[in-house]
C-alpha cells in the first residue's frame, strides 16, 4: 500500500464546517457528479462490510446529509442508527431525507464532533466515517473516541480517499484533483475555496499502512485496508475486542 503524503504542510481544519455549511445546498449533488456517482457505490461496499449479525446499533460520524447513514439501513441489518456532524446546514437537509424515506422514528441526527462523541461507552455495534476523517483537528482522539462508544466485537468503518499506487492513473487523478475538481466545484457551489481545501486534505492525509497504524495505535484489532477504483479511495475497518 502507498503510504506516500505529498506535502509537508496541511490545511487547518478549525471550524471546516462552516465550509460546509456555505456548500450544503449543492452539496449531494456536487458529490455525485464530481465522482461520476461512485460515492454511492463507494458507500454501499462500506455497508456490506458491517457485523455480519441482525438488528445493529449504527452511528455516523461527519454524517453531512445523512447518505452513509442511508446506504447501513438498505442493507437491511440496522435496526437504528444516530448521525452527528458540527454542520447544522448539513443535517437539516439529512433530516429531511430521512423523513421522505420514513425512517425518523429510526434515526436521528446531533450536532456533535467526532472528537467527543455526545454518547455513552459502549453504545454501538458499528462506528462509521466516510470521507470526514481527514477533516477533524484530532485523527487520534476521534479515533480513540469511536473505539470508546462501540460494543465489544464492535466494527471501526471509515472511508477515504487516498492516492492511487500505479503512477499514470495517480498522474491523471492528481491533474483532475488540483486543476479540473476545485474549479467544477467553485462553479457550481460558488465557493472556490472549499474545493481547493478538499484536494489539499486529501493529499496531505496518511493513508494506507500509515492510517492502519494509527487504528492499531487506538486500539482497533484485525485491520484491513481495502482499496476502491483503482485506490482513489480506502475503506478501513478495525475491530474492538
Amino acid at each position: 500500500m502507498n503510504t506516500e503524503t505529498t506535502h509537508n504542510d496541511t490545511p487547518s481544519r478549525r471550524e471546516v464546517f462552516k465550509m460546509f455549511d456555505r456548500i450544503a445546498h449543492r452539496y449531494d449533488f456536487l458529490n455525485h457528479f464530481l465522482s461520476l456517482n461512485r460515492d454511492k457505490a463507494w458507500r454501499k461496499r462500506l455497508a456490506a462490510r458491517l457485523p455480519d449479525r441482525e438488528n445493529l446499533e449504527v452511528l455516523d460520524l461527519a454524517t453531512g446529509t445523512a447518505d452513509q447513514l442511508l446506504a447501513l439501513f438498505a442493507s437491511g441489518k440496522v435496526k437504528s442508527g444516530m448521525g452527528i456532524d458540527p454542520a447544522e446546514k448539513m443535517l437539516e437537509i439529512g433530516r429531511r431525507k430521512i423523513k421522505e424515506r420514513k425512517l425518523d422514528d429510526k434515526i436521528v441526527l446531533k450536532n456533535g464532533s467526532a472528537e467527543q462523541i455526545p454518547c455513552e461507552d459502549n453504545a454501538f455495534d458499528a462506528v462509521t466515517i466516510s470521507f470526514g476523517i481527514r477533516n477533524v483537528t484530532d485523527v487520534p482522539r476521534a479515533l480513540s473516541e469511536m473505539r470508546r462508544v462501540l460494543k465489544a466485537n464492535g466494527r471501526a468503518l471509515i472511508l477515504e480517499f487516498s492516492l492511487p499506487k500505479n503512477r499514470l492513473i495517480k498522474k491523471l487523478y492528481l491533474f483532475y484533483f488540483r486543476k479540473i475538481l476545485p474549479r467544477l466545484g467553485a462553479i457550481i457551489s460558488g465557493d472556490a475555496r472549499a474545493y481547493r481545501y478538499l484536494n489539499e486534505t486529501v493529499e496531505t492525509f496518511p493513508y494506507g499502512v500509515n492510517f492502519c497504524d494509527l487504528m492499531r495505535q487506538a486500539g482497533f484489532e484485525n485491520v484491513t485496508a481495502r482499496q476502491l477504483t483503482f485506490g482513489i479511495v480506502t475503506l478501513y475497518t478495525g475491530d474492538k475486542p
